[in-house]
């Protein structure tokens, strides 16, 4: 098993600027990859960022490629995303995610294996 846990939201203006962070244990030798999701009210489980663990490649939603960045550390095991220029469109809980193979791809959270339990982002206007 892997245990993901997210730290890093809050309340923040339209503008201002938030960090998550999503640290990852347990068997995390067995994880390819890892992301953050997003999932506003009555709304769908939306992608918003992931990289293949080994690196090289990250995916991020088009929506916000222009305003967060997805890092992570040498080691593997804590993924950030910082997130700028937030819009109240944002709001929404974010939650991290780790796949042990993407057989339905990198934006599919079908992929995703282990979730952590969100952590809210809220943007006012």
């Amino acid at each position: 098993q892997v245990q993901l846990v997210e730290s890093g939201g809050g309340l923040v203006q339209a503008g201002g600027s938030l960090r998550l962070s999503c640290a990852a244990s347990g068997r995390t030798f067995s994880t390819s990859s890892m992301g953050w999701f997003r999932q506003a009210p009555e709304k769908e489980r939306e992608f918003v960022a992931a990289s293949i663990r080994s690196g090289g490649y990250t995916a991020m939603a088009d929506s916000v490629k222009d305003r967060f960045t997805f890092s992570r550390d040498n080691a593997g095991n804590t993924i950030f995303l910082q997130m700028n220029s937030l819009k109240p469109e944002d709001t929404a809980v974010y939650f991290c995610a780790a796949a042990e193979s993407t057989a339905w791809g990198l934006r599919s959270p079908r992929s995703y294996d282990y979730w952590g339990q969100g952590t809210q982002v809220t943007v006012s206007s």
